[in-house]
């Protein structure tokens, strides 16, 4: 009877372990709060025991954290200050990193067309969605940023392999039509110069 407890108590600790965080934890660092055992077992009877609740047992980016159910959201939700949105820089900035990661700011600017000031990392920064990623190896160095688990988490993305194509981005009428019909130029260029497609 005692060796069938044993699991319980095992994943009664992961539990413990994730409600106590203050922030999500991976693998690694429930291990060192929990001990040796079938981690991944316990936070799928977890994930599987909490689905349909009012709060739900999620994973983003390698981390795990418990989180209020999307379909409760608007119940918990307080009226306050939002904070300053992001320029449509920022989300250019953002977008590049996210889709082309790890990037340095030359590489941002060669995409977007234009220099980035300096105060649109710093604001990523400061929101925790980007982080330095190290250097290019290249003359100069320069720094190259990639995305946080905090920006996975925000915009409720499980890995980067969950952002949207760009079909999905035209189907939701969120590219500009400038840039659609610049999209469209390049592709009758393409058949124009090979009708055949070839």
């Amino acid at each position: 009877m005692a060796a069938n407890r044993e699991p319980d108590d095992f994943r009664r600790a992961v539990e413990a372990a994730l409600f106590a965080s203050d922030q999500p934890l991976a693998l690694a660092e429930l291990r060192q709060h929990v001990g040796n055992g079938d981690i991944g077992a316990a936070l799928a009877a977890l994930a599987d025991d909490y689905a349909g609740r009012g709060v739900n047992l999620v994973e983003r980016g390698g981390r795990w954290h418990f989180q209020t159910a999307p379909d409760l959201a608007h119940i918990l939700r307080r009226e306050r200050d939002e904070p300053r949105k992001l320029s449509r820089a920022g989300m250019e900035t953002l977008a590049i990193i996210a889709y082309h990661e790890p990037v340095s700011r030359a590489e941002i600017e060669a995409i977007r067309g234009v220099q980035v000031a300096k105060g649109t990392i710093d604001v990523l920064m400061e929101a925790g969605w980007i982080r330095p990623a190290g250097r290019r190896e290249v003359p100069g160095r320069p720094l190259i940023y990639a995305t946080t688990p905090d920006f996975l988490s925000h915009f409720g993305l499980t890995s980067r392999r969950d952002l949207p194509g760009i079909d999905d981005l035209k189907a939701a009428g969120l590219l500009d039509p400038v840039d659609m019909a610049m999209a469209g130029l390049d592709g009758q260029s393409v058949l124009e110069n090979d009708p055949d497609g070839d």
